[in-house]
């Protein structure tokens, strides 16, 4: 394992992301990670060396503050390897429940933050003529759940963006992945990660019973966010990684089941499609 690499990962303070940093750490990897508070980061990080680890404090809404972080994380180590985009949060609700606040605010760290990241990092990556960018997304980017269309809406958005993005930056030896976890075993269904509508419109009901359901599997996540982290150290070791990946049994699930019916209508409209022909 080439531990010579050096990873930036944003959202870092807890969840995923902290089991990602603290695995890289433990492997020898040198390590710059993101969080809107350097000292949280690390407190959950614990001692660590300072020529190994370097705790940013990063607001990834800025395009200025983002790209400091990569001026910075390339001033302190030499160069940069991998990118992880992992800061996220969920948002539930009807659509028409969510003001354009709350939309907004969702997008703007779920979408255009990894935008931002990676517009920042492709100019290291082109000049050394390699890289790796992880983009974290969710199995609600393909097979989304009731209530959370807007959720869904910026990891779909996520997964295409990095569809595209793996080909466009194929040229130049950087790869890119969009991983699609299911349900882990971290703070995601804890008050403070996800965020709800404030504005509550009756009778959506089969809405409210599916956050209920997804409340109740706090702590019962099938996900182990240790054996994530390792997953992701050897996608950047990977010569040939995957562009897509579900990360889970119940993703895997999800994403069958999903693919069945797309398939099947596409079959039953198939006429339909065709009709449109010159």
């Amino acid at each position: 394992m080439e531990t010579d690499k050096v990873w930036l990962v944003t959202g870092a303070s807890k969840g995923m992301g902290l089991s990602l940093v603290r695995k890289l750490i433990e492997s020898g990897y040198r390590v710059a990670a993101t969080s809107r508070k350097a000292q949280s980061l690390m407190e959950a990080v614990g001692e660590f060396d300072k020529q190994q680890f370097l705790p940013l404090e990063v607001d990834l809404t800025s395009g200025e503050s983002v790209s400091k972080a990569f001026e910075k994380t390339v001033g302190h180590f030499g160069k940069i390897d991998v990118l992880v985009n992992n800061a996220g949060y969920g948002i539930g609700g009807a659509v028409e429940e969510l003001n354009q606040k709350e939309i907004r605010d969702s997008f703007d760290i779920n979408v255009m933050a990894v935008i931002k990241t990676m517009q920042s990092v492709m100019p290291y990556f082109r000049q050394q003529k390699s890289g790796n960018i992880i983009n974290i997304s969710s199995i609600a980017g393909f097979a989304p759940g009731i209530g959370w269309a807007i959720y869904a809406a910026t990891k779909y958005a996520v997964t295409g963006l990095s569809e595209v993005m793996a080909e466009d930056v194929k040229e130049f030896g950087v790869k890119v992945t969009v991983v699609a976890p299911g349900a882990f075993r971290t703070e995601f269904l804890e008050e403070g990660s996800l965020v709800f509508a404030e504005n509550k419109v009756e009778g959506y009901n089969v809405i409210r019973a599916s956050h209920q359901k997804y409340a109740a599997m706090n702590g019962t996540q099938a996900g182990d966010p240790d054996k994530l982290a390792c997953v992701l150290i050897d996608l950047a070791e990977n010569p040939n990684p995957p562009v897509r990946l579900y990360l889970g049994s119940d993703a895997y699930n999800r994403a069958k089941y999903k693919i069945g019916l797309l398939s099947e209508e596409l079959d039953i409209n198939k006429d339909i499609s065709f009709s449109t022909d010159f």
